[in-house]
């Protein structure tokens, strides 16, 4: 994307953590990434008394997900929590609003015009922002969930890539798997061949009506830019260290899935935290357990999560 001009407001807010004096404290900064006319929202933490760093950017993961791991449904704090880590560890963090969410609101598209490049573009005048700031002495690019991804594809020019809970394989197989999960024959016979005409880049005029949730005409151009990307060709590009992350109770994204980029990522680190969930917090109990965090802002991310990901950039 050219002639991209960045804007970055300034806004200090300090965290003091009086709750726990122990900790670190952080600043949080408000930053406006500006593209063309458009502009996205995004906050920058960084450590105190700190006056070179590495940094992160934190990508979050699918639909109406805000920079902090939130949606107008759950709220949960995931992301915010991580970036607040990563700060108490040392490192600087950028997490932002995706266009159409939250306080970027303002520069979405129509949904007929909507690709997954949009996405990757972004991600990749985030990345231009950050490497333009001399305080960091390198980047890392954090993706979550269908971030990873998004950081796959935009994260070559980033000096370390980082994948929690994203997908092993392409969308349209990950959307085939959920349909069949569900043992419907008729629906698959109805479904897969939509599908399979999307992978190959052709809409579809006609959709049953009880399809149009998913396969409606103006969402159909962004399936298609999606479903051609497959996880595994992508992390395969990339030349920087990668870390890949995934727990064992998601039942979003399965440890296959991380294993699946694993294998097609040669010298690749590979973790599976034990009893994370999606949104990277520890459950101990069952699926109902596991759901209700989601909605929970209280419960910390995994610690043992943390210490990989620190670890990871700093050596």
């Amino acid at each position: 994307m050219k002639n991209i001009l960045l804007i970055l407001t300034v806004l200090f807010l300090t965290n003091i953590n009086a709750q726990n004096p122990k900790q670190d404290t952080f600043k949080e900064t408000n930053v406006t990434l500006k593209i063309n006319i458009d502009q996205l929202y995004g906050t920058l933490t960084i450590p105190d008394n700190v006056k070179k760093c590495p940094a992160a950017l934190i990508i979050a993961g699918s639909g109406p997900t805000d920079r902090n791991g939130n949606n107008p449904m759950m709220k949960n704090n995931s992301l915010k929590m991580l970036a607040e880590a990563l700060a108490k560890n040392g490192i600087a963090s950028l997490r932002f609003d995706k266009r159409g969410i939250g306080e970027s609101k303002a520069s979405a598209v129509t949904e007929s015009s909507l690709v997954f490049e949009n996405y990757t573009e972004d991600v990749k005048s985030w990345i231009n922002f950050l490497k333009q700031d001399k305080r960091f002495t390198q980047l890392t690019v954090i993706g979550h969930s269908e971030g990873s991804l998004i950081g796959m594809i935009a994260g070559a020019k980033a000096n370390k890539f980082i994948s929690i809970a994203g997908a092993g394989e392409s969308a349209d197989k990950l959307i085939k798997s959920q349909i069949s999960s569900k043992g419907n024959k008729q629906l698959e016979d109805m479904t897969f061949p939509i599908i399979d005409s999307l992978k190959n880049g052709n809409k579809v005029n006609k959709v049953d009506p009880l399809l149009n949730s998913l396969f409606r005409a103006s969402i159909q151009p962004y399936l298609i830019s999606w479903f051609k990307y497959d996880p595994q060709a992508e992390i395969k590009k990339l030349t920087v260290p990668v870390l890949i992350i995934q727990g064992n109770n998601d039942f979003q994204v399965s440890v296959k899935d991380a294993e699946n980029l694993s294998k097609a990522k040669i010298n690749s680190e590979l973790v599976i935290v034990d009893k994370m969930n999606h949104i990277m917090k520890i459950i101990d109990g069952d699926k109902q357990a596991n759901m209700e965090s989601y909605n929970n802002e209280n419960l910390p991310v995994s610690e043992t999560m943390i210490d990989k990901i620190v670890s990871f950039i700093k050596k």
